[in-house]
């Protein structure tokens, strides 16, 4: 597969240059001596390009929205705590007045303009009677599809001014079919908002269109707006716009504008009122991006919850997250030469390798641009192959067939066994205790597992006492928190604990420190009562294969 798309790189270059020769020769023919063959190839290159299905924006929408609300029902695991607990459980808070706010709150890290969406949501829920278990933990990924859904479209949008309809088409089929925007862009993370708005935003910025336009000052108000609440929402955010607003001041003719009638004004407004809306809910003034500077970047707090090598993005985050539209997406930046995109793209990667604390979900946001090259390349072999489609009377040449079948071979089930598989046992309880509470079957709650490994209030909603393992990063550098000494002495944990304790109804726990812990279990009667599977391989930790519910004997047996 990656020798025939380097072969059709290589011939698009050879036409490349075949073509500027063509031109030089062509250079005194006159119009009145008849249709050059340079006035031929423009016809014929307008005739492949209107031969591509063009879609008004309404029915690209549309197709997007149908399938993001498909992909949000088909998204049943656990992927990062930050979905629930940085957005939902927030939001949950707001909403109904319970719902635990971690660590990163009251240290006024994050702001609350990302959930506060969310509890709007809950509200309408909660006044139309809608506040039960499947409508708590499925209206907000469908709001997060109707979202995704206006990020694809831009993405066509951004595609189709950049290169034209052949080039969104396949953009568009790279966006869809890729695995990892499959299983993501449809969760709360704000790294999913984040990755709209940056589509979106990019959109609007004169600095990497083709040709200038008359409308650039006001087409350039808009992307500095989105940008601005990408940042809000996102503070690192600003890595990727301080590199397009470089980009722009570079090019643009009027700077002092830009700067000092744009720039200033849009970021004061955009940054006062997301301070206002913090300074209501959190109760006092509270400067988030500064905050959020100095924990990650001045005191590396990130770094807490695990560091990687240098190059993981290169080597794997960004790699896995490709998968095989790699090669695709390689030869697209290649062909297009669009070093401006392309440059973002390293730009943002480089950045992020300099952190130590690295995750997949952070580099989101340029994933759609990469895959935007896919559809560069999809388009060329498309293109480059028509006679052949047209010879054998097939509507897709044969390497167009061949490029088709294998990115979908190799990313569908991707997608759904990372989507309906693999983690999903965190979900699955949380579910079955809500559906429990619901018929007061549950009384209280403790979980016995590493923190944040499952949803909590948000989808249980039932003001109940629940207790999990803290891991608030700690003053004093060292020392372990409840869920690391728990890891590394289950039973001795739990003895410890038991002596504080009222008993909880229901314990739930990973099937191997369920297994480490069961004697303790019976010696407090405690029985299993449900088993979900989890997962068939480690991620972070040993296999955690189940997820095992126990409750009290007494509780069981009502």
């Amino acid at each position: 597969m990656l020798e025939w798309v380097l072969v059709v790189v290589r011939e698009q270059t050879v036409d490349d240059l075949e073509a500027t020769m063509r031109q030089r020769h062509l250079v005194s023919a006159t119009a009145g001596g008849g249709k050059t063959s340079q006035d031929l190839k423009d016809r014929s290159e307008e005739k492949l390009e209107e031969s591509c299905l063009f879609l008004s924006d309404k029915r690209v929408f549309l197709l997007c929205l149908a399938v993001r609300v498909l992909n949000s029902l088909l998204v049943q695991t656990y992927f990062n705590p930050d979905e629930h607990w940085q957005a939902l459980e927030v939001a949950h808070h707001i909403a109904f007045g319970y719902g635990h706010l971690t660590w990163e709150w009251r240290k006024g890290i994050r702001s609350y303009l990302h959930p506060i969406v969310f509890a709007v949501l809950y509200k309408v829920l909660a006044l139309l009677g809608l506040d039960k278990p499947w409508f708590m933990t499925r209206a907000p990924r469908l709001l997060q599809s109707t979202f995704s859904a206006v990020g694809d479209l831009y993405l066509y949008k951004l595609s189709r001014l950049l290169f034209g309809n052949c080039v969104a088409r396949w953009a568009l089929f790279s966006e869809l079919t890729n695995w990892f925007m499959f299983f993501c862009i449809t969760r709360t993370l704000s790294n999913s908002l984040e990755t709209v708005l940056t589509i979106a935003g990019l959109y609007y910025w004169p600095c990497l269109r083709v040709s200038s336009r008359s409308d650039a000052s006001s087409t350039r108000i808009w992307g500095l707006v989105v940008a601005a609440f990408a940042c809000v929402i996102r503070p690192t955010s600003a890595i990727i716009w301080i590199y397009v607003g470089l980009l722009e001041l570079s090019l643009a003719r009027d700077r002092m504008r830009f700067i000092f009638l744009e720039v200033l004004p849009v970021g004061v407004l955009v940054l006062g009122l997301a301070t206002l809306l913090d300074r209501l809910v959190y109760g006092s003034w509270v400067l988030v991006p500064l905050n959020f500077f100095m924990f990650n970047f001045l005191s590396s707090g990130g770094d807490y919850y695990g560091t990687h090598k240098w190059h993981w993005y290169f080597t794997q985050g960004f790699t896995v997250m490709l998968l095989t539209f790699l090669p695709f997406s390689l030869a697209g930046v290649i062909m297009s030469r669009n070093w401006r995109l392309s440059g973002l793209i390293a730009w943002v990667l480089v950045l992020y390798s300099v952190l130590g604390h690295k995750e997949f979900r952070f580099v989101l946001p340029v994933l759609p641009i990469a895959l935007m090259f896919s559809g560069f390349s999809l388009a060329a072999i498309s293109r480059r192959h028509t006679a052949e489609a047209l010879k054998h009377h097939s509507k897709y040449p044969s390497r167009m067939r061949w490029a088709i079948c294998f990115l979908l071979a190799t990313n569908v089930p991707m997608a759904l066994y990372m989507s309906l598989v693999h983690q999903r046992g965190s979900e699955d309880v949380m579910n079955f205790l809500s559906r429990e509470a619901a018929k007061d079957r549950v009384k209280s709650v403790l979980f016995l597992m590493p923190c944040h490994a499952t949803p909590y209030y948000s989808t249980l909603h039932r003001d109940l006492p629940m207790r999990f393992l803290d891991c608030s990063p700690s003053e004093e550098r060292g020392v372990p928190d409840e869920s690391d000494r728990f890891m590394m002495d289950p039973v001795g944990f739990a003895e410890e604990l038991a002596n504080e304790w009222l008993l909880p109804s229901h314990i739930v726990l990973f099937e191997s420190e369920e297994r480490a812990l069961r004697e303790f279990l019976l010696m407090h009667s405690f029985k299993e009562v449900k088993r979900f599977f989890h997962a068939h391989f480690k991620v972070d930790r040993d296999l955690q294969a189940s997820v095992v519910v126990h409750a009290l004997t007494a509780q069981s047996d009502t």
